[in-house]
């Protein structure tokens, strides 16, 4: 590697965001981005109150939960969101190489010694991260204030190129996928957080989308994860696709119909997945009661929304469905789950006749791989957020749901997880056979 910083061109006005709300901050610069990472930094600290307050203790000390469950420790999270920042940048003595860094720079000390010890997911087994070592909830905001007003003070001096604010623009989403993450974790342990789900419009009838050829993938300009990178066309044929993820009111009939006992609707490992959950399983996670009305007519579910059962309107899209389920419940409607260039075509260009998403992150059909031209960045190849390692295996989820801080509600974001996860709040949508 040369012993300077690659070039990288800067960006014109025309292609700059003008809200830090914006998907358009991945082109972000200086003066926006550094709005938007003390916003980032102020949701993470009101995060952490409503936490306090449903505690109602500062050890934020919640049960040990197995790693699968997606369950950390609050205050292990919050002070790794500083650590990552400040591990990234403040410590990083070549990210002006942006994209280009080495996986493992040059680093300086950490303004907290134990911040490795304490923080460093590479150091931290997922076991160790409930020990009782870690520091109390006032440390930990102290830390995140530090780490802020460093990484501030760094992006003053940063070059206006994409090289030079990759990592400023990586530790911006980076805190605004682990705000999500708070609020999972909160449905998760059944902690009333106050949030409360925007209202959801009417349904309406599938959409049919002509054939077209799509160009997927992210340019190399501006900001993109490791597994949206690399522009290809593919070739797609016409379509037809539900308007919005399949509802309540349309879970309700497969679960009534049986959906839940009946194998020849799952896939093998779908199947196993299933047996293997709580004995008696026969609806989603959350789910206290779900099934047709007595008189016949409707349907009704009851839901622990944080903590609160409440009965789900039925036009509401079904929530905490693993990908297995979201299968069965298309081989039982003689469906599909749509792939992710059909949902990313028909999010581009049917929204004015009735696409609707953002409710929900979304399954779609085929495993994650690598698009042609691939690389890891930085993070990615360091293994703390390995695309590679699921590669295969994992599931691509689009869209967004209540909890996606608006700037990441990109309808070319490719976010993945493995196909038995069921805490977060995903659902999905179908496509005709």
């Amino acid at each position: 590697m040369s012993s300077s910083p690659s070039p990288s061109a800067p960006f014109g006005a025309a292609n700059l965001p003008h809200s830090i709300d914006s998907p358009d901050m991945c082109r972000a610069g200086r003066d926006l981005l550094s709005l938007a990472l003390i916003d980032a930094r102020n949701h993470t600290l009101h995060l952490l109150t409503l936490y306090e307050e449903a505690l109602g203790s500062e050890a934020l000390a919640v049960p040990p939960v197995p790693e699968e469950e997606g369950v950390v420790p609050p205050v292990w999270l919050a002070g790794h969101i500083g650590w990552f920042a400040e591990w990234w940048i403040g410590r990083n003595t070549q990210r002006a190489f942006g994209i280009d860094c080495p996986v493992r720079p040059t680093r300086l000390a950490a303004i907290e010694p134990s911040a490795d010890d304490w923080w460093n997911p590479a150091q931290s087994s997922p076991g160790r991260r409930w020990s009782a070592d870690l520091p109390y909830l006032g440390q930990t905001k102290a830390y995140l204030l530090e780490t802020l007003e460093s990484t501030l003070e760094l992006l003053e001096h940063a070059a206006e190129t994409d090289a030079g604010l990759y990592f400023y623009r990586l530790a911006l989403f980076h805190e605004d996928l682990r705000g999500e993450q708070f609020v999972v974790m909160a449905q998760t342990l059944g902690l009333p957080l106050g949030i409360e789900q925007a209202p959801i419009a009417v349904t309406r009838e599938p959409l049919l989308v002509p054939a077209t050829r799509w160009e997927l993938g992210l340019p190399e300009s501006g900001f993109a994860f490791a597994q949206e990178r690399a522009v290809h066309r593919v070739e797609v044929p016409e379509f037809e696709i539900d308007a919005q993820p399949v509802t309540w009111s349309q879970y309700i009939e497969f679960v009534d119909d049986g959906g839940y006992d009946r194998e020849e609707l799952w896939h093998v490992e779908g199947w196993r997945w299933l047996a293997a959950q709580v004995e008696g399983r026969r609806g989603p996670r959350h789910v206290e009661q779900i099934g047709v009305a007595r008189n016949g007519t409707g349907g009704s579910v009851l839901q622990h929304r944080f903590g609160v059962t409440v009965r789900a309107a039925g036009h509401h899209s079904a929530v905490h469905l693993s990908w297995w389920e979201a299968d069965a419940w298309a081989r039982w409607a003689g469906r599909r789950v749509a792939t992710e260039v059909e949902w990313e075509i028909a999010a581009h260009t049917a929204a004015r006749r009735g696409f609707r998403w953002a409710d929900v992150h979304e399954w779609t059909a085929g495993t994650l791989q690598p698009w042609p031209g691939f690389r890891a960045d930085p993070w990615s190849a360091g293994g703390e957020f390995d695309p590679v390692a699921a590669f295969g295996r994992a599931r691509v989820l689009r869209g967004a749901s209540f909890a996606t801080r608006a700037r990441l509600r990109s309808p070319r974001r490719r976010g993945f997880a493995l196909p038995e996860r069921d805490d977060g709040f995903f659902g999905f949508r179908t496509c005709s056979l």
